[in-house]
């Protein structure tokens, strides 16, 4: 425990260093307000630009409170996701190729406790920047639209934050499997498309699946009922997470031997 917590402060302090405590919450933040406030200013940002062609007729759409905490979501579920892969396909993947990976295990330091505190570093600056800028846009949806119950923000909050939670725990697997964060980044990539694509394919055979919280979260938003289906996708979500850490553990650990 104490090196786990050893470790953690570690890569806390390293991540303050090098400002991805700064610089990632502020950029999540515009992700998250950019479609909300930029749609509601759009008849003022028309005019300013000349208005639209003789004759040309547009009629704003009625927007409701969770039309646009939808539009915070779809931002963070595209190039949010690029972003925590980039900032995170290097964790180990890059300790390993340097070889300092291999100066830190000569010490006293368990596999266990060495992935473990990588992971949780990893997600307390996800996790931090994530709700932080969805606070952001709850604020200002409901300074332009209507205010959404805190009550259920705070559950959409903790649904759609497991898929975060999934996407850090891919990419520490891939870590450990590969040494490129290259190729970290692409299979994480690559194997959210393709569950995002097979859960859309097979939807009601998947209804579980990972992909669907964001659906299943929204739809608990609109109808105010935790669905099973919203509930069976957290636990799914949970339990892949869990089995990808035991195995990270465990093909580091292979491949360190290994070296």
């Amino acid at each position: 425990m104490r090196q786990w917590q050893t470790l953690v402060k570690k890569e806390l302090l390293g991540n303050f260093r090098d400002r991805k405590w700064i610089w990632v919450p502020i950029v999540l933040i515009l992700l998250a307000v950019m479609d909300p406030v930029s749609n509601y200013y759009l008849p003022q940002i028309l005019d300013a630009v000349g208005g639209l062609p003789d004759g040309a007729i547009y009629e704003m759409p009625q927007v409701t409170g969770i039309d646009a905490i939808t539009m915070s979501i779809s931002q963070l579920s595209s190039l949010g996701i690029l972003i925590f892969v980039l900032i995170s396909m290097g964790t180990i993947a890059g300790e390993r190729k340097s070889g300092i990976a291999e100066l830190i295990l000569v010490k006293p330091v368990s596999y266990t406790a060495y992935i473990m505190s990588k992971w949780t570093a990893l997600l307390a600056l996800v996790l931090v920047s994530y709700i932080v800028s969805m606070l952001f846009a709850w604020y200002y949806i409901g300074m332009l639209y209507e205010f959404i119950p805190i009550g259920d923000f705070l559950l959409l909050l903790f649904f759609y934050g497991l898929w975060f939670i999934l996407v850090v725990t891919l990419s520490i697997f891939y870590n450990t499997v590969f040494r490129s964060p290259g190729l970290v980044a692409f299979s994480t990539i690559a194997t959210i498309i393709v569950l995002s694509v097979v859960t859309s394919m097979f939807g009601q055979k998947l209804n579980y699946s990972p992909s669907n919280l964001s659906n299943h979260a929204l739809h608990y938003l609109q109808t105010g009922d935790i669905s099973g289906a919203l509930i069976g996708s957290a636990v799914t979500t949970i339990s892949i997470c869990a089995l990808l850490l035991v195995w990270s553990i465990y093909i580091f650990q292979t491949k360190e031997h290994a070296s």
